[in-house]
């Protein structure tokens, strides 16, 4: 992973066609569209990246949750593992050439994740943010722990607006995620434009 990453999340909460005509308005401005559809079938996680692609999102943009069986077979760029998902090492093993993202809350398991073969980690929440209630956010010092005790690319996810990005990657952070900062905005091809803007690179 290169320079700075904007990742896009989907939120779970709206239809997936949704999902995929924001995709296609702000496709240029994002570096990975991760589908993060806990209820959906194998099958229907499938027809979602279906509908990615015929959108015009290439396969190397798309990163799926948990389901190492649909990235693989659509040729995704990567599958994102949480706790309860299969052990990165065991993904890395069978599937060597795809990319694999570990969900992280510590020091302890960013290394673990990068011995285990990880190629970057989501790290978070950073800031108070209305998907995690009541509990206390990461904070930047943590996350500049984090990013300066590993090998492992981090990206930063919770409560990062594009006021706020430049103190993330000044942090550490190899990237940024985002859900509902995007997909529930007013204009989110303005709102994406924005946080690109801050992040600097390419199309800022």
């Amino acid at each position: 992973m290169g320079e700075t990453q904007l990742h896009l999340i989907s939120t779970g909460r709206q239809p997936v066609g949704r999902f995929a005509r924001i995709a296609k308005e702000i496709q240029a401005y994002v570096d990975f569209f991760h589908l993060r559809e806990k209820h959906l079938s194998a099958r229907q996680l499938y027809q979602a990246v279906t509908l990615l692609i015929e959108n015009g999102i290439p396969p190397a943009k798309i990163i799926i949750n948990d389901r190492v069986d649909v990235a693989w077979a659509v040729k995704a760029y990567g599958v994102q593992l949480a706790f309860h998902s299969l052990d990165v090492k065991v993904v890395k093993h069978s599937f060597p050439e795809m990319a694999v993202g570990a969900s992280v809350h510590s020091l302890k398991e960013a290394r673990e994740a990068f011995q285990d073969g990880a190629d970057f980690g989501i790290f978070g929440h950073i800031f108070e943010t209305s998907s995690k209630p009541g509990l206390a956010p990461k904070g930047l010092e943590e996350l500049k722990c984090v990013t300066a005790n590993t090998n492992l690319p981090i990206i930063a996810i919770g409560g990062i607006k594009p006021s706020n990005c430049r103190e993330v990657i000044q942090a550490g952070a190899h990237g940024i995620a985002v859900m509902s900062g995007i997909l529930e905005a007013e204009n989110p091809l303005q709102k994406a434009k924005e946080y690109r803007q801050y992040l600097g690179g390419r199309n800022s």
